[in-house]
C-alpha cells in the first residue's frame, strides 16, 4: 500500500493503534483505569500504572508522532507542560537561545523557572539568522523557535535555523501550534523536537487543556519520557480522547478557518482605520516568502493594530460574533488582547520592544460565515471611529 496522505492519517491514525483489543472500534476506548492487573509474577504487561502509560494516551501519542513524522510522541496536561518537559531535559549550566517573539507562558517559564535549575537564556530575533548565531554561547545547547510566532506572526526560517544548529552541534525545538502538522512539519526540515498546545487547533473545540511533544529520535524521546513519568504532568485518558476526536476533524476545520482568515486579513489591510495587519498569507508580510517555502497555508490566526487603546476598547466591546477570551484554535472565532491576556506575563517594557502595543489584537478565525465576520468587524470599526 502506498503511503497515506495526512488527511487520511488524521482520521485513521488513532484507531489503528487499538493493538491490544483488536475490537474494530471506530473510536479509541477511554481506559479510565489508574492501574492494570498483571498476569505474571515476574513479567509485567505493557501497562502497569497510568502515569507511566495508558492505552488511550498511547493512541494519541502514537498518532501525533505519526503526523509529525517523529519517533515518539508525548501527551501532557497543558501546552506549557509539554514545553517545560522538553526544556527540562537540559542540565544545570546549559544555555538556550529563544525567539524574542514567544508565547507569554513560555517567556515566564524561561525567565522565572529555568534559572532555578541553572539553565540560562538569551532572547534573539528569530527572523534574523545572523542575530540567532550571534546569541549562541559556548554552553548553548538548544535553539527554541516558534513559527508563526505569537502574537505578531513572525516567521523563522526553519531550514536556516537548523543549519546553524548543526554547525554548532545544537538541538532545535519548534513550537508548531499555529500551523499544526497539517500545514508544517518541522522535523522534516531538521528540527529535533516539535511542541504543540493541543488546546488549540488539534483539540479544536475549546473544551480541553492539553500539550503534545514529538521527538525526532529515540534518545531524546527517552529523555522526555523520563520527565513525563518522573514529574507526572500527564494528560488523562478522557482528555486524550477529546484531543483524538479533535484531530479527526482538523483538516476540515483548519481549511475553512484559514480560508476565512485570508479574506479577513485582506479586508483589514484595506481599511483606513487599521494601522497594520500581521498574517503570513499576505504577500506584504515580512516572512511571506519563507513561510510559503516551509508551510502550505497562512493559517487561521492573524493580528492587527488599531490606532489607540481607547479605539481598541470600543472596537472589542462592539464586536458581536467572536468571543473575547484567552486562547485560540476553536471552532468559534476568538478575539484576544495580548497585552492583558496571552502576553501579560511579559513586562510592559519588554512587550513594547516586541511590538505588543496597546492597540494590538489577535484574532483566531473560526467557522462562522466569513461575510458575517467581516460585517461584524466593519461595524465595530465604524463604531470605534465615531466614538473615539
Amino acid at each position: 500500500m502506498t503511503k497515506e496522505q495526512i488527511e487520511t492519517i488524521l482520521i485513521t491514525g488513532a484507531t489503528k493503534h487499538d493493538y491490544e483489543a483488536k475490537s474494530g472500534a471506530v473510536n479509541v476506548p477511554i481506559y479510565a483505569s489508574s492501574t492494570f492487573d498483571q498476569e505474571h509474577f515476574d513479567a509485567f504487561g505493557p501497562y502497569d500504572y497510568s502515569r507511566s502509560g495508558n492505552p488511550t494516551r498511547d493512541a494519541l501519542e502514537r498518532t501525533i508522532a505519526q503526523l509529525e513524522n517523529g519517533s515518539r510522541g508525548f501527551a501532557f496536561a497543558s501546552g506549557i507542560g509539554a514545553i517545560s518537559a522538553a526544556l527540562l531535559t537540559l542540565n544545570a549550566g546549559d544555555h538556550i537561545v529563544v525567539t524574542n517573539e514567544v508565547y507569554g507562558g513560555t517567556y515566564r517559564f524561561v525567565t522565572t523557572l529555568l534559572p532555578k535549575y541553572g539553565i540560562t537564556h538569551t532572547f534573539a530575533d528569530f527572523t534574523d539568522l545572523e542575530a540567532i548565531e550571534a546569541a549562541i554561547q559556548p554552553n548553548t545547547v538548544v535553539l527554541y523557535a516558534e513559527t508563526p510566532a505569537n502574537p505578531l506572526l513572525g516567521i523563522t526560517d526553519l531550514e536556516g535555523v537548523v543549519k546553524i544548529a548543526k554547525k554548532h552541534q545544537l538541538k532545535t525545538f519548534v513550537d508548531n501550534t499555529f500551523m499544526t502538522p497539517l500545514y508544517q512539519k518541522p522535523l522534516d526540515l531538521g528540527a529535533d523536537v516539535v511542541l504543540h498546545s493541543a488546546t488549540k487547533f488539534l483539540g479544536g473545540h475549546s473544551e480541553v487543556i492539553a500539550g503534545l511533544a514529538v521527538t525526532k529520535d529515540e534518545e531524546l524521546g527517552q529523555a522526555i519520557y523520563a520527565i513525563q513519568n518522573g514529574m507526572g504532568g500527564i494528560l488523562g485518558p478522557h482528555d486524550c480522547f477529546s484531543v483524538i476526536q479533535g484531530i479527526k476533524s482538523l483538516h476540515a476545520r483548519l481549511e475553512m478557518s484559514s480560508h476565512n482568515a485570508q479574506k479577513i486579513a485582506e479586508f483589514l489591510q484595506q481599511h483606513e482605520d487599521v494601522v497594520d495587519v500581521y498574517y503570513p498569507g499576505l504577500p506584504t508580510h515580512p516572512g511571506y516568502d519563507i513561510h510559503q517555502r516551509q508551510s502550505t497555508s497562512g493559517g487561521a490566526v492573524l493580528s492587527f493594530k488599531l490606532p489607540t487603546r481607547d479605539f481598541t476598547k470600543v472596537f472589542v466591546e462592539s464586536m458581536q460574533i467572536p468571543i473575547f477570551a484567552v486562547s485560540l484554535g476553536g471552532v468559534e472565532s476568538i478575539l484576544s488582547y495580548p497585552v492583558t491576556m496571552s502576553h501579560a506575563a511579559i513586562p510592559q517594557e519588554e512587550r513594547e520592544k516586541r511590538g505588543i502595543t496597546d492597540g494590538l489584537l489577535r484574532l483566531s478565525v473560526g467557522l462562522e460565515h466569513v461575510d458575517d465576520l467581516i460585517a461584524d468587524i466593519s461595524q465595530a470599526l465604524e463604531k470605534a471611529k465615531v466614538t473615539v
